[in-house]
């Protein structure tokens, strides 16, 4: 009777924990590189949902192991976000009809073209979205990174890498209620709408983007107040001690600002007419500000080997000319730092006449992270000195620097430039300085080149397009990316910091020793089983025969 009452005790026992599991299931992940876990940032926002979230998987077809992967990992982020948020999944099947449907909202599929064993290529049509809705609101999701300069099999981890940032940077989308607003200053001669018209189309994605000057007087104190984020573009003369003041207030009342400036004044004009045009240091009136937040911009251009081409008259007869591409060392392509979300993954970055940075304060508590950077052979032209279109073959061996930071962000509580002074004429304030901030976040980029369209024939051109080489570059990325990590109070774009490990089968070796392998997987289950089999019957025949 006790023996019955155990059992019956044992059995309640697991039938009460099952129930508990069933209520509220235990998950455990035991990857190495949490590939199965969301962050704490994902979790609060998907439970802040109270309608289902739809998503229709649009990755389907005939797809090769690389896609097939990208699918399964896509579908396993959408299961453990099923898990904290009300999701409904469901897969699109391919036809003819459904892909004409896609083509006209607006989806343009990818042609995949591989080399089978046989020698023959296959061709393979996919289209590498998602289609997420809330309460009647929908948007694409784009699963597959496409970075420049990467493999294939580099880009498909880099995008299971950022399928939850993909998916919860889409559902903030869709579960915002309000647009922030970030501005951008105008006033000093800033490039026209024309050349910033591509930044302000990728940003009005999140954004309410708005454009004014700070030369109202009196200036309030609190102007800037409802911005999530300013930018300070390419501006060409310098700020008043009053708009200073405002822009420095701003921060200490925990405001982020973008400063994307020229440290040398020069003239395209001129070099495009004459040749050559003199540089000297552009004077903004915010070297001072600026040391105060921890960085410093030098008055100086960076030239750097691994650069954009540009068309150079090579002919001696002036009735033929003769154009042929030729490296443009002013004109850097920066190589971007996998240490922060802002870069990860991203391609390098298009650039024009770069001031170096540097770190300085050191022990002052501001997090600073080296966004953009030059390569491995670089110099200084220092001011004052001169930029000449001749100097297309410089001698190698004086690009003698390397990695000469061009972008730094700056995380922490900053001291105000103005904690020991009296309130700027002209601006109108009901409180005292503030001579430190709370914890934000600023970015500060040495050329404003890097954030500007070109025009062709008065049209706007993408953000970080070279039209001389046809070659697109991560400026529009490197552009949101920031404004997101600048405005991010949720802590979503520190999921594009994720890591998942590639682990690649060697294709060649996989062909070559083929048959071996599949003896070996074939008949090691088997002899393993055949000898734990005979371990048992040894083991019980001396037990029994004893």
């Amino acid at each position: 009777m006790r023996k019955n009452a155990q059992y019956i005790f044992i059995v309640g026992l697991i039938l009460l924990l099952y129930g508990a599991l069933q209520m509220r299931p235990v998950r455990w992940d035991l990857t190495d590189d949490k590939h199965y876990s969301l962050s704490e940032a994902s979790k609060t926002l998907l439970r802040q949902t109270d309608s289902p979230v739809e998503v229709t998987l649009l990755l389907d077809g005939d797809l090769n192991a690389g896609f097939r992967r990208l699918k399964k990992a896509a579908e396993e982020t959408l299961a453990e976000m099923g898990v904290f948020g009300q999701l409904k999944i469901k897969n699109y099947e391919l036809t003819s009809s459904s892909t004409d449907s896609l083509n006209k909202i607006g989806l343009r599929p990818i042609v995949i073209h591989e080399r089978e064993q046989n020698g023959k290529t296959a061709q393979t049509t996919i289209y590498p979205y998602a289609l997420m809705c809330y309460k009647g609101r929908q948007t694409v999701v784009s699963l597959l990174k496409n970075t420049r300069g990467l493999s294939g099999e580099e880009n498909l981890n880099a995008s299971i890498e950022q399928l939850e940032f993909a998916f919860m940077e889409a559902l903030q989308g869709l579960t915002r209620t309000e647009t922030p607003r970030i501005a951008i200053l105008e006033g000093h001669n800033e490039p026209d709408e024309a050349h910033t018209y591509d930044l302000m189309t990728a940003l009005s994605k999140y954004f309410q983007v708005d454009r004014g000057s700070l030369d109202e007087r009196p200036i309030n104190i609190h102007l800037l107040d409802g911005y999530k984020a300013v930018l300070v573009i390419s501006p060409q003369t310098a700020f008043s001690d009053a708009e200073r003041f405002i822009i420095d207030q701003y921060i200490m009342r925990g405001g982020t600002v973008l400063w994307s400036l020229d440290g040398v004044r020069f003239s395209e004009d001129v070099l495009q007419q004459d040749g050559f045009t003199p540089i000297v240091a552009l004077d903004l009136g915010l070297t001072e500000m600026l040391f105060h937040y921890g960085v410093r911009i030098n008055s100086a251009l960076v030239q750097d080997i691994q650069c954009l081409s540009i068309p150079v008259n090579v002919s001696t007869d002036p009735q033929q000319p003769n154009l042929q591409p030729m490296p443009w060392t002013f004109a850097p392509l920066l190589l971007t730092s996998e240490g922060s979300p802002i870069t990860k993954g991203l391609g390098q970055v298009m650039s024009t006449f770069v001031c170096p940075i540097d770190a300085v304060g050191g022990e002052d508590g501001i997090e600073k992270r080296i966004l953009l950077a030059t390569s491995t052979a670089s110099r200084v032209t220092a001011t004052p000195g001169e930029v000449n279109l001749s100097d297309v073959n410089p001698d190698l061996n004086t690009f003698q620097y390397q990695y000469i930071p061009v972008a730094v962000s700056l995380e922490g509580k900053f001291n105000s430039a103005y904690a020991h002074r009296m309130i700027p004429e002209g601006v109108e304030s009901d409180e005292p300085i503030r001579k430190s901030s709370v914890k934000t976040r600023q970015v500060v980029i040495g050329s404003g080149s890097i954030l500007l369209n070109e025009t062709q024939r008065s049209q706007p051109l993408p953000m970080g397009y070279d039209r001389y080489s046809g070659m697109q570059f991560s400026n529009r990325d490197l552009a949101v990316n920031t404004l997101l990590w600048m405005t991010d109070s949720e802590g979503l774009i520190s999921l594009r910091e994720k890591t998942v490990t590639m682990r690649l089968i060697n294709d060649r070796r996989a062909h070559e020793q083929r048959t071996q392998i599949q003896l070996i997987s074939t008949i090691s289950p088997v002899a393993l089983l055949a000898l734990i089999g005979g371990l048992v019957y040894v083991i019980r025949k001396r037990k029994f025969e004893k």
